[in-house]
């Protein structure tokens, strides 16, 4: 078993700081400027709401516990960074309860749009209901609850188009490249957008010629898929500027430049399963610099009118704006 001198080690040369999980403290705030200009209507696709756990609870199935993060703490954040919009996903730890990001939706109202979890009791009503409040997709989270198998992936995201295809909402995965590479034939047919979080799972130190990456390249380039260049710290060991996930975004962004859109993965859960931790325990929440973070994506996108469709144009076509 790690000891927890090596988890910290460990979590510090994956570009983090944890803090005691008996402390309880604010998510991140930026302690780095934005260092370049960002376009007006610039929107971070992809963010969480924990609410207070009176108020909103968490599922008893969850794999861990984070800390809070409230809409407060995110409009400070994204007034840091010049952000004006933002998507909201439904974390893991809510099970199929999206109260908590409508709860943070309705803060910032027409800037915002949700990203929501069901299952197959789900009603047509309820989801009428989220559409009516913003909400634009659906996210299946395969990663944090350890799914590798492919027909169970086959089988959720086939489920999840067919429910989405009449309203034209998107279909967002958490997942692995070997899990892309086993859906790669249903997300090329798929009569919905379908978006993939975090770089598609692909980690730094493998390379670019790491299985499942060209699957995930040539989906980008045929304009069947988005992917989020989101989370580098998920996929790099190299802290504070993820310098080896470079060839990784430009490759994506040179695939096809309107299916990428940005997103700070704020506040930064710790969905790991660590040994020792229960689900019940607090998670603490990473601790990033979201101002050197974003400032990364003037190195991943040089040209100006790139970024624009990164940060403003993809997201307003894909969550209307």
């Amino acid at each position: 078993m790690l000891s927890r001198r090596s988890l910290m080690l460990a979590s510090i040369a994956a570009g983090v700081t944890m803090r005691h999980s008996s402390t309880l403290a604010k998510a991140s705030q930026p302690s780095t400027p934005v260092n370049f200009d960002v376009p007006a209507d610039a929107c971070d696709c992809h963010t969480h709401i924990h609410g207070d756990p009176e108020k909103f609870p968490f599922f008893a199935g969850r794999v861990y516990t984070p800390e809070p993060a409230s809409p407060e703490e995110m409009s400070a954040l994204h007034k840091a960074l010049h952000i004006e919009r933002v998507v909201i996903v439904t974390p893991s730890v809510y099970g199929t309860d999206n109260s908590a990001t409508l709860f943070g939706m309705k803060a910032r109202g027409a800037n915002a749009r949700g990203v929501a979890v069901i299952d197959d009791k789900t009603a047509d009503s309820e989801l009428d209901a989220m559409q009516k409040d913003g909400f634009r997709g659906v996210r299946l989270n395969l990663a944090t609850g350890g799914i590798n198998d492919p027909n169970v992936g086959r089988a959720r995201f086939s489920a999840a188009v067919e429910r989405m295809k009449a309203r034209g909402w998107h279909v967002q995965l958490y997942t692995s490249l070997a899990m892309i590479t086993a859906i790669k034939d249903l997300v090329a047919a798929a009569p919905v957008p379908v978006v993939f979080d975090h770089f598609g799972g692909a980690q730094a130190e493998l390379g670019l010629s790491q299985p499942g990456f060209s699957d995930l390249l040539d989906l980008v380039k045929s304009g069947k898929a988005y992917v989020k260049i989101s989370g580098a710290y998920r996929s790099s060991k190299q802290a504070p500027d993820y310098s080896d996930m470079v060839p990784f975004a430009q490759a994506l962004i040179a695939a096809n430049g309107e299916r990428i859109v940005w997103g700070s993965d704020w506040p930064h859960p710790d969905s790991t399963i660590t040994p020792g931790r229960k689900a019940t325990d607090l998670a603490p929440l990473y601790q990033i610099d979201d101002g050197r973070l974003f400032d990364q994506l003037p190195v991943w996108a040089p040209d100006a009118a790139i970024r624009k469709a990164i940060l403003v144009d993809n997201p307003a076509r894909l969550y209307g704006f």
